[in-house]
């Protein structure tokens, strides 16, 4: 007897339009977003458009942010993906409601709004807090580092700077004098109106590259006389130093190996596990019993110990109290950083030497908070609150990068990326709230 397969009709047009609802799961993460987007104050999205003014009809600031959410919470950071999924996602059309917005739209929908989209960090965190998180228990702090929307290889360094800038002027000299030399000679022959174009353009592409390196070598050296004004040092004083020894060089004359990036100038070489990036290094604090993002900020310094008081003030302000206690690894550790956390009555658990090593060196100068540390750390439930810093905070980091594949910032400039790692802060938070209300 043959078999009796369902009935399958590829070609049969629906009798009654569809509600694009009934095609999604219930509790499905879109449904979740779509709610809770509804919940927040977007005021600030649509304060632009309170002037009115000739414009075409703009998409609902409601549904953009929506898409953004859903799309960064799902792995897709990119606009051009973001539209082709309105195509062939029923989850992002259901989100939609069948607009179509192009990719150009959803890329200036992100840029004109940064500030406000960054911003949702808070307002998530404050409905996670009305839903059950009542206040803040222990606070693991973190950093990671991500790679900027630049190459490494785009970067060069001041050694390097001054000896283009040498080779571009001379070459800028010689084509000019060419340039002058066939003009005449053409003038000469054709008449005054007439000359060729090939060296002029020869001459333009140099003097645009003389231009960038100039500005980049301005950069490094504006960066680098602030960093001297910081130890203490004027331009009066030149190479003088306080002792006998003077100064290896000049004030705000940066080394030959200090680099500047052409394409994002503000990211730095930053050492990752696959060797030396060009980086922005991301910190997080993450609640201990949600695990939720309740701070998050971003630099461009590889080093991590200036970014624990910063977050636990920023984790104070959005959680409406400050944590009871704080962990954090040997990356954070210095002697301001435990006077000021003992000073706000945290607790803090924070490493003074790399973790496996029997006699790890600190850099700490000896102080009595440093030396208050050291005792709380020697004792069992010191060690035992600390190790509780690996299973809070780096899962949170390990989700950003293996379940999202968030490694990489699509803007670039440090503002920019910053408002970018809270967005996916802010996807992981949603998707860590719609996993808990759906068991």
């Amino acid at each position: 007897m043959p078999a009796s397969f369902r009935p399958f009709f590829p070609n049969q047009t629906l009798l009654m339009p569809p509600a694009l609802q009934e095609w999604l799961p219930e509790g499905h993460l879109a449904y979740f977003i779509a709610d809770t987007v509804a919940s927040l104050d977007l005021a600030a999205f649509y304060r632009r458009y309170e002037e009115g003014g000739a414009r075409n009809q703009p998409f609902e600031p409601r549904m953009m942010v929506g898409l953004w959410l859903y799309a960064y919470a799902t792995g897709t950071f990119s606009s051009r993906r973001i539209a082709k999924k309105l195509d062939e996602d029923v989850a992002y059309r259901m989100l939609a409601a069948g607009n179509r917005p192009a990719h150009r739209t959803l890329a200036e929908f992100r840029q004109e709004n940064l500030a406000a989209l960054e911003s949702l960090l808070v307002q998530v965190v404050g409905i996670a807090r009305e839903a059950g998180v009542k206040r803040l228990g222990m606070l693991a702090v973190d950093g990671t580092k991500l790679r900027a929307n630049a190459s490494k290889h785009k970067a060069m360094s001041y050694g390097r700077m001054r000896e283009e800038e040498e080779r571009l002027r001379r070459e800028i000299a010689e084509l000019s004098a060419k340039a002058a030399a066939v003009d005449a000679a053409e003038d000469q022959e054709y008449g005054a109106d007439q000359r060729g174009d090939e060296l002029p353009a020869e001459l333009q592409r140099r003097e645009q590259r003389l231009a960038t390196i100039r500005a980049a070598k301005a950069r490094l050296e504006q960066r680098q006389a602030d960093a001297d004004r910081e130890q203490g040092r004027s331009p009066e004083a030149g190479r003088k130093g306080k002792g006998r020894k003077p100064f290896a060089r000049e004030f705000g004359v940066p080394a030959d190996s200090a680099q500047e990036n052409f394409t994002d100038p503000q990211s730095r070489v930053m050492k990752t596990g696959q060797g030396f990036q060009q980086c922005y290094n991301g910190h997080a604090a993450v609640e201990e019993g949600s695990q939720l993002i309740v701070a998050a900020e971003l630099t461009n310094c590889a080093a991590d110990s200036g970014q624990i008081v910063p977050l636990v003030e920023a984790a104070t302000a959005a959680a409406g109290g400050a944590p009871e206690e704080v962990t954090a690894d040997a990356g954070f550790r210095s002697e301001a950083n435990f006077a000021q956390l003992e000073a706000r009555g945290i607790k803090a658990y924070i490493s003074l030497g790399r973790e496996g090593k029997l006699r790890a060196k600190t850099d700490c100068p000896p102080g009595p908070a440093t030396a208050a540390m050291a005792a709380r750390l020697a004792t069992e439930p010191g060690k035992s609150r600390y190790r509780r810093r690996k299973a809070i905070v780096e899962p949170v980091f390990g989700w950003i990068k293996h379940v999202l594949g968030f490694r990489q910032f699509s803007l670039r400039g440090q503002a920019k990326a910053q408002a970018e790692w809270r967005m996916v802060c802010t996807a992981v938070n949603l998707r860590r709230m719609h996993r808990s209300a759906t068991g």
